[in-house]
């Protein structure tokens, strides 16, 4: 019996999460204040070298590869490093709102909190980079924008950091579409895992995306794999088997 509030309470939280607007992966919480962060990343396998490399010497970079493999964590990290040392004057971080594999139905709120679950991962990467406080002072100051993939239409991105997240999820339409939004003085990098789409057959464009523009020599796409996974080590035992 001693147990049941707590279950009682949890389930009011859990409640609370989909059903409050209030709820925002950016809200202040309890252990922001010491919540700690990496101020330096290192690369842990030779592709993710390579990937950073490419990175720095490409104004465009395609990073293809199974889940676990830092493709989110060192694109973002390169866009913060970018951003702090003054490369660049703003980072833009985009991903589609695609569910994976069920449908959630309406969400509650206005636009930001509908889409906010979808991007909750960007705002993670952010977090654990550079903490959820400067993440949000950033944010309020224009310097880091994190928008779905819908928004970017008609936009020319200059002097920015472009990351373009869960890319398998986009058509060749869509990704069409976000690379030409490349201005001057930027970067772009774009991440996905071909094998891993939440479409249906034969609507992902990632695959071919990178066929076609891995010729060009000016634009770089780096194949991350299994050997590069930094998830537990049952991650990478489990995709080579399913």
């Amino acid at each position: 019996m001693a147990k049941r509030p707590a279950r009682v309470a949890t389930a009011g939280k859990i409640t609370a999460l989909f059903e409050g607007a209030e709820w925002s992966p950016l809200e202040e919480r309890d252990d922001d204040r010491d919540q700690s962060y990496r101020r330096k990343v290192r690369p842990q396998s030779d592709n993710q070298r390579a990937l950073m490399r490419a990175i720095e010497t490409h104004s465009l970079t395609l990073a293809l590869g199974p889940a676990g493999t830092g493709k989110t964590y060192l694109a973002v990290t390169a866009a913060v490093e970018a951003l702090e040392s003054g490369k660049v004057g703003r980072i833009v971080l985009t991903r589609p709102a695609v569910e994976a594999g069920e449908s959630l139905g309406y969400l509650p709120g206005d636009m930001h909190e509908k889409l906010s679950p979808y991007l909750r991962p960007l705002y993670d990467a952010l977090n654990e980079r550079i903490g959820g406080k400067r993440v949000r002072q950033l944010m309020s100051e224009g310097a880091i924008e994190i928008a779905p993939i819908a928004y970017m239409r008609g936009r020319t991105l200059n002097n920015a950091f472009v990351v373009i997240d869960e890319a398998q999820n986009c058509t060749y339409g869509q990704l069409k579409m976000l690379l030409t939004r490349l201005g001057w003085h930027s970067t772009m990098v774009l991440t996905g895992d071909p094998d891993q789409s939440d479409l249906l057959d034969g609507l992902s464009g990632l695959a071919e995306i990178a066929r076609r523009l891995e010729p060009v020599e000016e634009i770089a796409v780096v194949r991350l794999d299994e050997g590069d996974i930094v998830r537990h080590p049952l991650v990478g035992a489990m995709l080579t088997v399913l």
